[in-house]
């Protein structure tokens, strides 16, 4: 039970460079937009992060209330790179549930 206090301690106390460490990329795909309608939003974060790190850089960087935060680890898929076998970097995912009422406007953050 202590470490898990520690660990929301250690969240809260996230310098904005380390946020941006953190929160790396939105994904913009058909299913992502189709979140949007639930209140949802996808972002790509770094492989070590854990859930309440997530939930206090997306509350830090956009200003918004984070319900929760569901994490999936896409494994690399092995493809050719220049006629030999490697493997993709694997990425994880967040699915952000945000408050009722409250949005991200990604489209403008990306212009």
């Amino acid at each position: 039970m202590t470490d898990i206090l520690a660990i929301r301690r250690q969240a809260e106390r996230i310098s904005r460079e380390a946020m941006y460490d953190i929160v790396r990329a939105p994904v913009i795909t058909e299913k992502a937009t189709a979140l949007s309608e639930k209140n949802q939003v996808v972002f790509r974060v770094a492989i070590d992060a854990n859930k309440l790190q997530i939930k206090a850089a997306v509350e830090g960087l956009f200003g918004v209330k984070v319900l929760g935060v569901n994490t999936v680890v896409q494994k690399g898929k092995t493809k050719r790179f220049r006629g030999r076998p490697g493997i993709r970097s694997d990425v994880k995912k967040a699915y952000v549930q945000l408050a009722e009422g409250q949005s991200i406007d990604l489209s403008a953050r990306l212009a």
